[in-house]
């Protein structure tokens, strides 16, 4: 869906995602004129992906927040675990990212860096606070509070199930939680309250959280109170946002923060999907960022989607890998990069096996980020066998192996694995195509697999696209392309393209 101003490059807020793809979780804070923001990585390393912005509306990823086995070790999580929600915060020259790795329960982790681009530190652990969805704020005084989605059954009411909104003042240079923690918010009525925030504004503490899950009842909601520890009222009009019960080409919109613009005014980013095909409709690209502005009708935040944007920029890229190092935007599931990728003397990358212990394989992978793309990758196929694959997760992936001359398609959807198309390769370079293509049927899109040889281009496959979407696999997570190796034996990658055919 466009609006009719989209030929002059300017796009519907509402509809237009302002970092595109697998980028789920926004929290942003400002420095001066600079707005900083990360999102969730989840089972992927390098983790939490940071960003950088001058108008709250065109992002460049500066780097990922967690580089190194000391912050998270890559490999380990499994599909949809790892790294949620984390938060991001300035105070006395430093920024502050908290967060949690779900496998590694009762604690929550913070890291600290004073250039957004890195290095972060290692993580001070704060142990006796279990849950997801950390937020870290300061009182009047100064004291640091942390305030969480409490998942322990001792803070929930008796015989409930549902988590509840919980806080606890910490001292970060210790590493010490100083008191038990408490319950500050159960929510507005809707399920799961979850991803709180705290601000201050005037003489009120603002508690923004998300309810209602993260699928298609997902909302934003708020609470107010004279004192950050509470007692905190609900706002009159809550939800104050969701797309719920609604035909809006933008769903499960949700998990916000806020941020004060450098003009005065407030805006705030939001997670949303677009789903597509016939019902229940798929979303593929996994939960994106997106951006409102707020306005304050008697002390409460009231959320205005009708903005226009210009058109985000353009998510192609081409990479021969000559530079020094990777591109923040590589990501793998299975391994840290490092661990298996490495120059090739005649240009391009090594890359080597690695079986990871979370079943992944070591995939030098980007996000898809587009409704329509091509990715090409021209390997070397006197090299190692290697495989480009489309991926949702372990069980939920499509790929194109090159191997001996021959290229197979191999597909796994849940328990079913199947080879639906092979055929003979020419050449000593070969390209491997994966395409997202217009739906046949009723799903999101179709995927393509095909290849380029000295015999020309082909395209061996076209797979119904919904079997590589959450409402079918389920999970956090969007989808991933990348490249990996089939054997013991280096395969190597020459350069690869993605380039976005439609928004």
């Amino acid at each position: 869906m466009t609006t009719a101003a989209e030929g002059d490059g300017i796009r519907d807020a509402a509809i237009t995602p302002v970092i595109p793809g697998f980028f789920p979780d926004p929290s942003v804070c400002r420095v001066g004129e600079e707005y900083v923001l990360v999102n969730s990585s989840f089972e992927y390393a390098p983790g939490i992906p940071v960003w950088s912005s001058r108008d709250l509306r065109t992002w460049t990823q500066l780097g990922n927040v967690l580089t190194r086995d000391s912050q998270f070790r890559a490999g380990t999580a499994g599909a949809s675990r790892g790294i949620y929600a984390p938060t991001i915060r300035h105070r006395d020259g430093a920024f502050f990212v908290i967060t949690t790795d779900v496998d590694r329960p009762g604690v929550q982790l913070v890291v600290t860096a004073t250039d957004p681009a890195g290095p972060w530190s290692d993580p001070i652990v704060l142990p006796g606070l279990g849950g997801i969805d950390p937020d870290l704020a300061w009182d009047d005084e100064g004291a640091c509070v942390v305030t969480y989605c409490a998942l322990d059954e001792a803070l929930r009411p008796e015989g409930g199930s549902l988590p509840v909104i919980a806080q606890a003042r910490v001292d970060l240079e210790r590493g010490a939680v100083l008191e038990e923690p408490r319950v500050i918010w159960r929510g507005s009525g809707l399920a799961h309250p979850e991803g709180p925030h705290l601000y201050r504004r005037g003489p009120w503490w603002y508690l923004l959280t998300a309810e209602g899950g993260t699928e298609r009842g997902h909302a934003v909601c708020v609470a107010r109170s004279r004192a950050i520890d509470g007692p905190f009222e609900g706002a009159p009009a809550n939800p104050i946002f969701s797309r719920r019960s609604t035909g809006f080409p933008v769903q499960n919109t949700g998990h916000a923060d806020l941020v004060e613009r450098v003009d005065g005014g407030w805006a705030m980013v939001y997670l949303g999907v677009r789903p597509a095909g016939f019902t229940p409709s798929f979303h593929v690209n996994g939960r994106e960022t997106f951006l409102a502005r707020v306005e304050w009708v008697d002390d409460w935040p009231v959320i205005r989607t009708d903005d226009q944007l210009p058109a985000h920029g353009d998510t192609s890229f081409s990479d021969d890998f000559a530079a020094s190092a990777l591109h923040p935007r590589y990501v793998s599931p299975g391994a840290a990069l490092g661990a298996f990728a490495r120059p090739a003397p005649d240009g391009g990358l090594l890359l080597d096996r690695m079986d990871a212990a979370n079943g992944a394989p070591a995939a030098l992978s980007v996000r898809t980020r587009n409704a329509r793309w091509r990715f090409a990758a021209r390997v070397d196929a006197a090299a190692g066998p290697i495989a480009v694959r489309l991926r949702l997760d372990e069980t939920h992936a499509y790929e194109l192996r090159l191997a001996g001359g021959e290229a197979t398609v191999a597909t796994r959807v849940g328990p079913f694995a199947a080879e639906p198309a092979r055929a003979a390769t020419r050449g000593d370079v070969v390209t491997l195509l994966v395409e997202a293509a217009d739906a046949t049927f009723d799903g999101p899109d179709d995927v393509r697999l095909g290849l380029i040889d000295d015999d020309g281009e082909r395209w061996l496959a076209r797979i119904d696209g919904r079997y590589l979407s959450t409402e079918v696999a389920g999970g956090f997570t969007g989808r991933t392309v990348g490249l990996h190796a089939l054997s013991s034996r280096p395969a190597r990658v020459i350069e690869v393209h993605y380039a976005s055919l439609v928004g």
